[in-house]
This record gives C-alpha cells, structure tokens and sequence, in this order.
C-alpha cells in the first residue's frame, strides 16, 4: 500500500508548513522587505551584512511560496529514502554553504564583472530547494518513460511515428517543473541560488563538500526536528545508504 501525505516524513512536514507560515508572519508583521538582498544598498551603503544569514527564511512572493511548498512536498521521497536522520543532518550540513555561497558570489564576483547590473538576491530558500533536488535526480529511479511529439502524425504515416521529432521524458519529468519555475522567477537573480543550491547538492553526493557527507545529528536532535519521540529510527537513515538499487526502486511503489 502506498504510503501518502508526509507518513514517515515529518521533517518534509516541518519545511513544508514552515515555507507558507513564514512568508504569512512576514506578510502580517510587515517584514517581507528585510529578507531580499539588494548589494549596493543593503551591504556596501548601509552595512547590513545580518541579511546574509536571513535572507532564506522566507519568500516574498506568494506564487513562490507555492511552488517551493509543492516541490518540498514532491521531495519528501529523499527523506522515506535516507530517513529522518540522514535528512536533517543533510539539511544542516549544507545550510552554511547555501546560505553564504549566493550572496558573497553576487556580492564580490559577479557584480563587479556585470559593472552593478546584478546586484540583486531574492530571498527564500531556493538554494536548499535544488540541493535536495540534486539528491532526487541521483537516488530517484524514474519508473517509466514517455515520448511527446512534436506534431500529430498523420494516419497514413503511422508506419513513420518512430522517426518523426519527439522528446522523451520520463515518470520524474514533471517533478522539475515546479523548482524550475523557482529558478526563473526572478530573473537574473533567481538562477545564482539555483545552480548554487544543485552545485552544493552535487558536491554532498559525491562527498567533496567539506565536513558535510559523513556529519550524523545525535539521535535526540532527530527526535527533537522530527517531533516524533522515540518512534523515530536512529538508524533508518544508515541501513537505507546500504539497500541495493532494487530494494530502492520496489520501495517506490511501496510509498517508503
């Protein structure tokens, strides 16, 4: 039976309600201006370098919003994966690198090479959103595939399908959609947390991020991010890394 809402997924839940409850306080408290980054203004002018540190607490926009509590949810698949454990520990070991990474690359890179032209960072979490799709697109096998062609063949030329343009897509395509729609947002600044966010993700999986691949939270943090007690397993986390590929593909449809 396939497991649905966030069962065996309740730090997915945490980011999820976290993403639309934040950017709802922002919006009632009259804050949403203090999250975005402006280089020029908010760094060099008046030194406010505490937006470094805050800047992905919430989104500003709420078509964003949705699109990032869409996508968390799509990826609560990494945390039945690895377990609750990993998945923090992942959480909190990239969040210094993608939370520092994309203002000092805009602020002391890039801006100087486009003479000022990008000097914006929109705020929100889209750096740890495409972290964690980086880990889907490597440890989630698509189930199917699929071909979309470019024009209706004609009944006649049925015999000529395969040799007409197509793309192939496969079962996890559409999970892209969604970050993507994050990425390009607001252009050109949405994209530097982007491909932040899927460089660190990258650097994670293949254990080159420093102090990040084999870092574990103790067993009572897990127990405290998750809110589950002592119902959650210390240890689910390590005895998935060792499943074999077949394990983890029949636990696709098994909803784990």
């Amino acid at each position: 039976m396939l497991a649905s809402g966030f069962t065996n997924a309740p730090v997915s839940q945490v980011l999820v309600f976290g993403v639309v409850a934040s950017s709802i306080l922002a919006t009632i408290t009259d804050t949403k201006y203090y999250f975005p980054i402006l280089v020029d203004l908010h760094l060099w002018r008046y030194g406010q370098f505490w937006r470094l540190l805050t800047w992905q607490l919430c989104y500003t926009n709420s078509t964003e919003v949705l699109f990032a509590a869409m996508t968390f949810y799509n990826l609560r698949s990494i945390e039945r994966l690895w377990g609750s454990r990993k998945f923090v520990s992942f959480l909190l070991s990239t969040l210094p690198y993608t939370t520092l990474l994309p203002p000092i690359l805009l602020a002391c890179i890039l801006r100087p090479l486009t003479f000022g032209r990008l000097s914006y960072l929109p705020a929100g979490p889209t750096p740890l959103v495409f972290a964690l799709l980086a880990q889907y697109h490597a440890a989630i096998p698509h189930i199917y595939r699929y071909r979309v062609l470019a024009s209706a063949p004609e009944p006649s030329a049925a015999s000529t399908t395969a040799s007409s343009p197509a793309l192939t897509l496969t079962s996890k395509s559409l999970s892209y959609l969604l970050p993507a729609q994050l990425a390009l947002s607001q252009l050109p600044g949405s994209i530097l947390p982007a491909v932040v966010g899927w460089l660190v993700g990258y650097a994670y999986r293949r254990e080159i991020l420093p102090g990040a691949a084999r870092w574990r939270i103790p067993g009572w943090g897990e127990a405290a991010a998750s809110g589950s007690g002592s119902g959650v397993d210390a240890g689910q986390g390590e005895r998935a890394r060792r499943r074999t590929y077949g394990e983890m593909f029949a636990d696709q449809f098994r909803g784990r």
